[in-house]
């Protein structure tokens, strides 16, 4: 197959799955939107999401511009100017499959919400169908802006020799920096934003004032339903999209390495493209996977989500094992080429290490939901632990997160092992791809979530019968657990990526391993290892200084607003009594607060503290790497990569683990438990301890530990790309 029909077929799947983006978009909007009330509040929503995401693409253009001006003038030998313009397209495709995904999604929220007053499956249906446009929009974008970035590069510069491949690698490097940097500050930004107002929610609406926290009453809850969307699905989709493209630019730069020892070579240039082809093969896979999501009314949402994941796994598997048999038509030599064992392997053997790396993303994805699952056995022992006050729950929180990093590192560390065995440095950066070539489909599940999510929100804001907010929490209680699952790929995704070009940046600089005996390798690792350390405090600090903000704002309100100083002491003596059972008086002063929350005031802090704090965790991150690679040279940074990598991906297990654990253990006692005989719900001591525990793990789960997953691949990025001007210097 020559190198255009490969390029070609991989802007071909690209252009396919923006056409179901644009397709399956139409569909969304032609739904019905429910009465006035729903679509007033999903316009605060869709409004107050906007807004945010166009002030902080203000502040990131500013940033992007800065940066490709510096690599333009810095570019190396074995690069180009063209780097800053693959830099400038990444960050551009990555803050447009967010800006997509969050608009879909919020016009989809609402049609969940109507959709759910008739049945179940409609519901799912039309949140699933929100989320796989962010899915396919991520994916799409991707495979589409690295296929225009090589037809451009491969005319300009030839691609008839593994050197000319190999300078084209190097310049597409660009294009996974600009994709990482947008995702740090989206996922970071987004992150304060969604959890700044989910914790001031919270805390005054639930323990303080006893009402829910999507409670029309609750000034907050806007702010918060914005937050899903700028956080859970703009955020995730930046984070998904530098997931995807970093694993396959980086199967593809070590591809060119193997592309020079080559004395066929057309072998060679299939080795290069090969990620690109299994990209495009599941791009095909899920789109087919998601025609099979659907439910029927007493049915269960997570077998219709994991069927149409199957279905697209078992394409994949199929697809991919003649594709590559097909392609790689020869026995690969490897010797002479840094990261390799054995002197070659085949086609079979590049088979397996993705296999491998999909079993591996299944198997850290079922061990998170074991230890996150609402009704799992470490989450139940949250629950009775906080029996004893907020302290105990606490403590059980961090330690289920810390023993829920074990089994996790076990499964990644044994796939590592059997990839590089099967097909050394390039089966694991396979791994990474055969784990991430259905995100199509994964990322549709996740961003499912937050949609149903809203859809609870607006339903309870609408005060919609109680079956709506049933058949809505049904879904959403889906999502917590897809979310999480998604996080475990999220994870093992980074550390393979991570790891792919890390041996990347070695072979450039020519290091042909890390001496730990080397003080400048040690001072690296604990730079590194530290920094993890630092860039979450900052994560955490700067969400809780917006939730400290957001608390002050709403119990203002509760205190000098007297519509809702009425209301509030109206609805503490009716709990859990539907209001038209209420005394005609008390439900007269109820419907006199009507309105009168300031939502557009907790939004404007949210924005502001969002935009404030996410700067220095961003910069750190990219400023970091290049000062060490200056000062301490090409070994240092080595141990810098190695340290961030270890600490990295630990800390983000467990962040990830406790965060959801503690949300989950809420959502149980809301939903009603027994222990010792004794019935717990809504309003109970048990209640508020695990509703605090769930706003100390929210900054975790949701900013800090997903960030960390970017963190460690930017880092390696960077790297990579100062590589040719540190080993010069």
């Amino acid at each position: 197959m020559t190198k255009e029909l490969m390029i070609g077929l991989a802007i071909a799947g690209g252009l396919l799955a923006l056409l179901y983006v644009i397709l399956r978009a139409l569909w969304i909007k032609k739904q019905p939107a429910g009465m006035e009330r729903m679509q007033k509040i999903a316009s605060y929503i869709a409004e107050g999401a906007k807004a945010f995401l166009r002030a902080e693409y203000r502040i990131l253009v500013w940033f992007v511009l800065v940066v490709a001006i510096l690599l333009a003038f810095t570019a190396g030998k074995e690069s180009h100017w063209l780097i800053a313009v693959s830099f400038i397209v990444g960050a551009l495709a990555s803050a447009l499959a967010g800006y997509i995904g969050m608009t879909v999604a919020t016009m989809a929220n609402v049609r969940t919400t109507e959709a759910a007053r008739y049945s179940l499956n409609r519901a799912l249906r039309v949140a699933f169908v929100g989320g796989s446009v962010m899915g396919l929009a991520v994916v799409g974008l991707g495979l589409l802006g690295i296929g225009i970035l090589l037809l451009i590069y491969t005319t300009y510069f030839g691609a008839d020799t593994p050197e000319e491949i190999q300078k084209i690698m190097n310049i597409i490097a660009g294009f996974s920096f600009g994709a990482s940097s947008i995702a740090l500050f989206a996922r970071v930004g987004g992150g304060i934003y969604t959890k700044g107002a989910d914790v001031g929610a919270d805390l005054v609406g639930k323990v303080e004032a006893g009402i829910p926290e999507d409670h029309p009453l609750n000034p907050a809850t806007i702010a918060d339903n914005v937050g899903d969307n700028v956080g859970d699905v703009a955020g995730m989709g930046a984070d998904l999209f530098e997931s995807y493209v970093g694993s396959i630019i980086s199967a593809m730069v070590l591809g060119a390495a193997l592309a020079l020892k080559q004395s066929d070579f057309s072998l060679g240039l299939a080795l290069v493209f090969l990620p690109l082809i299994l990209a495009a093969l599941g791009i095909v896979a899920s789109l087919i996977g998601t025609f099979f999501v659907n439910v029927k009314e007493d049915g269960d949402p997570q077998w219709a989500l994991n069927k149409g994941e199957l279905v697209a796994g078992i394409i994949y598997l199929a697809g991919s094992y003649f594709l590559i048999k097909y392609l790689v038509n020869g026995t690969v030599t490897t010797e002479g080429v840094f990261g390799y064992v054995q002197d070659s392997f085949t086609a079979l053997d590049i088979w397996i290490a993705t296999v491998i790396g999909l079993i591996v993303g299944i198997a850290i994805g079922f061990v998170t939901e074991y230890y996150t699952g609402a009704g799992k056995k470490p989450v139940w022992e949250i629950v009775k632990q906080s029996i004893t006050g907020v302290a105990t729950n606490i403590i059980a929180g961090l330690g289920l997160g810390m023993k829920s990093t074990a089994i996790p590192i076990l499964i990644l560390g044994i796939g590592i092992l059997l990839a590089y065995y099967f097909a050394g440095l390039y089966g694991i950066a396979l791994a990474a791809v055969g784990m991430l070539a259905n995100t199509g489909i994964q990322l549709a599940v996740d961003a499912y979530g937050p949609i149903a999510d809203n859809a609870g929100g607006i339903a309870e804001m609408s005060e919609l019968p109680p079956e709506v907010r049933a058949r809505t929490d049904k879904l959403d209680a889906v999502g917590n657990t897809t979310a999480a699952i998604g996080k475990g790929f999220a994870i093992g995704s980074a550390a393979l990526t991570a790891l792919a070009f890390f041996a990347a940046y070695m072979t450039a600089v020519g290091l042909a391993y890390i001496d730990i005996a080397n003080p400048k390798v040690v001072v690296g690792l604990f730079i590194g290892g530290m920094l993890a350390f630092l860039f979450s405090s900052l994560a955490i600090d700067a969400v809780g200084k917006a939730a400290m903000a957001m608390v002050k704002e709403v119990r203002r309100q509760f205190n000098e607003i007297p519509e809702l100083k009425a209301a509030l002491k109206v609805i503490s003596k009716h709990i859990d009594e539907p209001v038209e059972k209420w005394p005609e008086e008390d439900r007269k002063v109820f419907e006199q607060a009507e309105g009168k929350a300031e939502y557009g005031k907790c939004v404007e802090i949210a924005t502001t503290s969002a935009l404030k704090k996410m700067m220095i965790p961003g910069l750190l991150a990219v400023i970091t790497p290049i000062i060490v690679g200056f000062a301490g040279g090409p070994e240092m940074l080595g141990g810098l990569l190695a340290g961030v990598l270890t600490t990295g991906v630990l800390l983000a297990i467990f962040q990830a683990n406790s965060g959801a654990a503690w949300d989950n253990a809420k959502k149980m006692v809301e939903q009603g438990v027994e222990i010792d005989g004794v019935r717990y719900g809504k309003g109970s001591e048990l209640h508020k301890a695990t509703v605090v525990g769930d706003t100390v793990g929210d900054p975790l789960k949701d900013t800090s530990g997903p960030s960390l997953n970017i963190l460690i691949k930017l880092m390696s990025v960077i790297a990579l790309i100062l590589a040719g001007i540190i080993a010069g210097g």
